[in-house]
């Protein structure tokens, strides 16, 4: 059964091409668990019923984190992934740089890779109650696209392959998003390079990017193991307009939207022609939301083809005007209003707080006195990303390493009571 809200919305002409889990494709896990349906979780202990949970229907939103660092490390959250390689660096390509040697750097990945994350961690994202993974993969996992002045850790493919697999396995459901683009969108580390100034904004480039998309459609067509991988980010974080860090961010993004992006709508439009994928099981395109601020994504897009598109939406508290006390910070969440591309999907949140107060004791996630606060406000946060145009959320980020800090990591914040593992909670604890 689904609420009529949910039904209505499924029912669109955006859906009419593409799919979401429940509608025209039903995700199970190996153990016969739907973990989109609430009567199935229930049924397999997944999560209890809430007393007084408001009547939100059966359909369950997308809850999910990110698999970030498994595939492009960041250091400032990953920092024994670089100090165990023998790096001083902030992005890959500079990790691979300063090793000089690719032999030495491809296997040190590769074991990055095969110790991040394994089965059992997606098992235990579905046992928590969520039911989607966001996978920040970076362009030279397509090594035929990788220029020889570009330095960047080989053989990532068949480990993309293996936690795609397990994912299926676990049930989830996969957005799997281009982190890292050709040139590089932006001046930070998580795109894996650190330019002096973003070079993923000419021709060459998205050229690059299309055939990464194109191989990317490919797999998840062709390969079983990514069955249940239904959308495709175009790219990640773009430079943003009025951002003093980017002064040309303007004509960088009005190129981006006018010609990257209809260019990689019709690349992986006709890889799907191609293949003969049938409309209903076509990937969801997701671009970064309005509300991000390099545009409307859509202004540029033929044939209204935005009716099939998704798109992402970015929300990090701590770096907004909220009021910077515990009932400051609830009531901004409470009356966040995601509003702005529809369908999005908030792609990346946390419960970090403002820099200025984050090492204070009064907001000390490990303090007994704070956790009330920050279940209330991770609760408030999750209402805000389920209603309205937001259709769900992935948390930022699964695990860490070296931080130490639950506020950014999914499972150390379940472990210290800060965040629900029983996520129907949020509607039942008070937090709005």
């Amino acid at each position: 059964m689904r609420s009529a809200t949910v039904s209505s919305l499924l029912s669109l002409p955006f859906l009419a091409s593409a799919w979401l889990p429940g509608e025209h494709k039903q995700i199970v896990s190996r153990d016969g668990i739907d973990l989109f349906n609430r009567s199935s979780l229930y049924e397999h202990g997944l999560t209890k019923r809430s007393p007084g949970l408001p009547e939100i229907g059966d359909q369950v939103k997308v809850r999910g984190v990110n698999l970030g660092s498994h595939f492009i490390v960041e250091n400032w959250m990953a920092s024994t992934v670089f100090s165990g390689f023998g790096c001083k660096s902030d992005s890959e390509f500079d990790c691979v740089s300063s090793l000089n040697d690719q032999g030495k750097a491809d296997s040190d990945f590769q074991g990055h890779w095969q110790s991040w994350v394994g089965a059992d961690d997606f098992k235990k994202m579905s046992s928590l109650g969520l039911n989607t993974v966001r996978i920040p993969v970076g362009y030279w996992f397509l090594e035929s696209i990788v220029d020889s002045s570009e330095h960047f850790p080989r053989g990532g493919e068949e480990y993309l392959d293996q936690a795609v697999q397990w994912a299926k396995d676990a049930g989830l459901y996969v957005i799997i998003e281009l982190h890292g683009a050709p040139g590089a969108q932006a001046t930070d580390a998580f795109t894996g390079q650190v330019n002096p100034s973003p070079g993923f904004f000419d021709n060459y480039n998205y050229d690059r990017a299309c055939k990464w998309l194109e191989w990317m459609t490919d797999k998840i067509h062709s390969n079983p193991s990514y069955s249940t991988t239904g959308m495709i980010g175009l790219v990640n974080e773009p430079v943003r307009i009025g951002d003093s860090k980017y002064p040309n961010a303007q004509s960088q993004t009005d190129s981006m939207r006018r010609d990257y992006y209809p260019k990689a709508w019709t690349t992986i439009r006709n890889k799907e022609d191609s293949l003969n994928v049938a409309k209903d099981q076509q990937v969801h395109i997701q671009m970064m939301d309005k509300k991000w601020g390099s545009g409307d994504p859509n202004e540029f897009l033929p044939d209204q083809s935005f009716w099939h598109a998704a798109y992402d939406d970015h929300q990090y508290v701590k770096y907004t005007d909220a009021e910077v006390s515990h009932q400051g910070y609830i009531d901004f969440s409470c009356a966040d209003d995601r509003s702005g591309n529809w369908p999005t999907i908030v792609g990346e949140w946390s419960l970090s707080v403002n820099s200025d107060v984050e090492h204070n004791s009064d907001w000390d996630p490990n303090n007994e006195a704070n956790k009330d606060f920050y279940r209330k406000w991770f609760a408030a946060q999750i209402m805000a990303y389920e209603r309205g145009q937001a259709i769900g959320w992935t948390f930022w980020s699964w695990s860490t390493s070296g931080l130490n800090d639950p506020r950014w990591d999914y499972q150390m914040g379940v472990d210290a009571g800060i965040i629900l593992s029983n996520l129907d909670e949020a509607y039942t604890i008070g937090a709005c």
